[in-house]
């Protein structure tokens, strides 16, 4: 007798429990499955500690294939569900699709973002709900200090000291607190010209903070907040989101380059299209987290709506307790229903209390009803966390007495740009890659999510509005607007152009290609697939030879956008900086017409090293005698209409397609 096969949707609380559980039940006797689109469980509550430098990354993440050795791991996120014909299509991590089949399902996707219709919020604003947002967030305000520390302008410095958060709930909260200390700390070490300290804004429109908890713990972070100098604004939140900062509820107008959005959650749109029986969002399901009418179906976590049996006539709300326990209890029904385990039983709770750290020593519990503030909360807070984490304990605890020794770290490691943490996304743990494949993601999520722009002006809130950034991300941020892999050339760093470092960009996508001075002298061909539109160059021997320029790509090259199809050895259409065609009047390879190799002797460069004439003469003013170098010979006829100056090529017996703009941004 074949053994069944359980799929189980998700690896947040409720997922992960559920897999571990029903691991633990079934003893091998049925295949478990898990789909996820990371390999990690996220122990989301201690998020705002790794945006504050406290914890590293991998702190907060534990291995699944590690601490699940008895699940299959499926990496990959589900786009379509067929419950009559019992599969889930879904895509994976490298834009493969694949289909599982199941005889018992269980949906545990989680929640995403919850967005408001608010102008310019979806543009400005990120959010903070997966490991990417909280790298970016760390990078990006560690960046704001650093550019005010240096801002001659004392409007700039204090926009760029100015954050902004909105949802003063757990998340929200413990974020601004951490926040404050991570930046007042910044600023002791290199003080701002000015004198200004950072400024962070706590708005929402809730009467009190962390309304949802008893009211004396809500007054004790309150008083902790304002003690350290977050200016906490009740009864306040967003009118719209500018590119030079956010306009208040109020009327007034706060200049500020960080939005952060953290006002709640919303289930992950998988559920919707089901065509189930909804209540705000989420799938119901009875006491025993099976859907009515859907025997193999049962739902748990953040995209359940579960009856609360101790308040009848209302559901449990979304956190991260009640997802803990659903998966247990969801595991438990599955195996019953399959005849591997026990009876069913309903989903019953008890509060055991509430903890938010605070930062430091400070925090605000109340276990098992006891309220608790200042130290005695911080020690019941992060004892909780290390009981309740289920993994990495030792990691944990050894950074948090790192941290309470040593000064923190606050380097940028620019690993996450603004571009890749939309707001509007139903994948919060995948950070968006250029050229990478479409994703459920920006299928079903709103205009937010498929903005995925990188600009050089000076930034908005939210984003990463910086100079220090030649990527600069998020629309409305000023007149140019440049896709991931869009035809338009990014701007280049002093070094990549001092250098003749090759440009940042994947292959086909029109970015003109430098070439190093090893490279240059060698007459080694660019890096770039055939038809990618870079021209390739060929050494003298292959020249003299009449071989073929090689046709190469290498690994780094490939993982971008698709090449757009152009034969070998074409200039790019239209592109600025693209590499010239390589058969210009004169016979001659053109290597280094105007739109290719940068002039190295230009005010600010090096002298130029690549100029017409064959090999990289040396005799430019400043420079070296040109050792038997051919004299440069004159073209045959002067620019004009007739007789173009040397220079890319536009094809004219092929049009312009407009989609190649933009591709690959999904």
């Amino acid at each position: 007798m074949s053994r069944p096969r359980i799929l189980i949707v998700g690896a947040g609380f409720a997922g992960y429990r559920t897999a571990r559980t029903l691991s633990r039940l079934t003893r091998g006797r049925a295949h478990i499955t898990l789909l996820n689109p990371t390999d990690y469980f996220l122990y989301l509550p201690l998020l705002p500690q790794v945006a504050a430098g406290i914890l590293e990354p991998r702190r907060v993440t534990v291995s699944l294939s590690d601490s699940l050795p008895d699940v299959r791991l499926v990496l990959g996120e589900a786009e379509r569900i067929d419950l009559d014909d019992g599969t889930l299509r879904y895509t994976g991590p490298e834009g493969e699709e694949g289909s599982l089949s199941y005889d018992r399902l269980v949906l545990a996707a989680g929640s995403v973002n919850k967005l408001l219709p608010i102008p310019g919020v979806a543009e400005h604003a990120h959010g903070f709900r997966g490991l990417p947002e909280a790298l970016y967030l760390r990078d990006h305000v560690t960046r704001q200090v650093e550019l005010a520390a240096s801002a001659e302008d004392p409007e700039a410095c204090a926009a760029r000291c100015t954050f902004v958060v909105v949802g003063a709930g757990y998340t929200g909260t413990e974020v601004a607190a951490h926040g404050q200390m991570f930046t007042d700390a910044q600023v002791r070490k290199h003080p701002l010209r000015q004198g200004m300290r950072p400024r962070w804004m706590l708005l929402d429109v809730a009467p009190r903070v962390l309304p949802e908890m008893d009211e004396k713990l809500s007054a004790t972070a309150d008083r902790v907040l304002r003690q350290r100098g977050v200016d906490v604004r009740m009864g306040t939140s967003v009118k719209e989101a500018t590119h030079d900062g956010v306009v208040l509820t109020d009327g007034e107008f706060v200049e500020t380059r960080t939005l952060v959005w953290c006002v709640g959650v919303r289930p992950d749109p998988l559920v919707e299209s089901l065509g189930l029986p909804m209540e705000k969002g989420r799938l119901l399901v009875d006491p025993h987290l099976r859907v009515p009418g859907r025997p193999e179906l049962f739902a748990c976590g953040d995209v359940a709506a579960v009856p609360d049996l101790e308040n009848p006539g209302s559901y449990t709300p979304m956190t991260a307790q009640h997802a803990w326990r659903h998966g247990k209890i969801a595991a438990e029904n599955v195996a019953a229903s399959l005849g591997l385990g026990g009876s069913r039983k309903p989903y019953r709770h008890r509060d055991l209390g509430f903890v938010v750290d605070l930062g430091g020593a400070k925090a605000a519990a109340n276990p098992l009803g006891v309220t608790l503030s200042g130290v005695p909360a911080g020690a019941v807070t992060r004892g909780y966390h290390l009981a309740a984490m289920p993994g990495n304990r030792v990691r944990v605890a050894a950074d948090w007495l790192l941290d309470a020794v040593l000064p923190r770290q606050a380097v940028q490691l620019g690993l996450v740009r603004s571009w890749s943490v939309p707001l509007d996304t139903s994948s919060p743990e995948v950070a968006r890659v250029a050229g990478g494949p479409g994703r459920r993601a920006d299928a079903r999520s709103g205009p937010g999510a498929a903005l995925a722009a990188d600009t050089d002006d000076g930034g908005g809130p939210g984003r990463a509005g910086s100079p220090d950034e030649p990527a600069k991300g998020q629309p409305g941020s000023g007149t140019t607007q440049v896709r991931p892999g869009s035809a338009a050339a990014r701007p280049r760093s002093e070094w990549e152009t001092a250098k003749g470092r090759p440009l940042a960009g994947p292959p086909g996508s029109g970015h003109g290609q430098l070439r190093s001075e090893w490279e240059t002298a060698k007459g080694r061909p660019l890096a770039g697939p055939p038809g990618s539109g870079h021209g390739e160059l060929r050494s003298e021997s292959e020249t003299a030879k009449g071989r073929p320029a090689a046709e190469t790509a290498t690994a780094a090259d490939t993982a971008g956008e698709p090449a757009r199809s152009r034969p070998a050895g074409e200039a790019a259409q239209n592109q600025p900086g693209g590499e010239p065609a390589r058969n210009q009047p004169g016979g001659e390879p053109a290597k280094n017409q105007p739109g290719g190799e940068p002039a190295r002797n230009q005010p600010g460069g090096e002298p130029a090293k690549n100029q017409p004439g064959g090999e990289p003469a040396k005799n430019q003013p400043g420079g070296e005698p040109a050792k038997n170098q051919p004299a440069p010979a004159p073209p045959p006829h002067p620019p004009g209409p007739d007789h173009p100056a040397p220079g890319p090529v536009k094809r004219t017996d092929v049009p312009d397609d407009p989609d190649d703009f933009t591709k690959g941004d999904s």
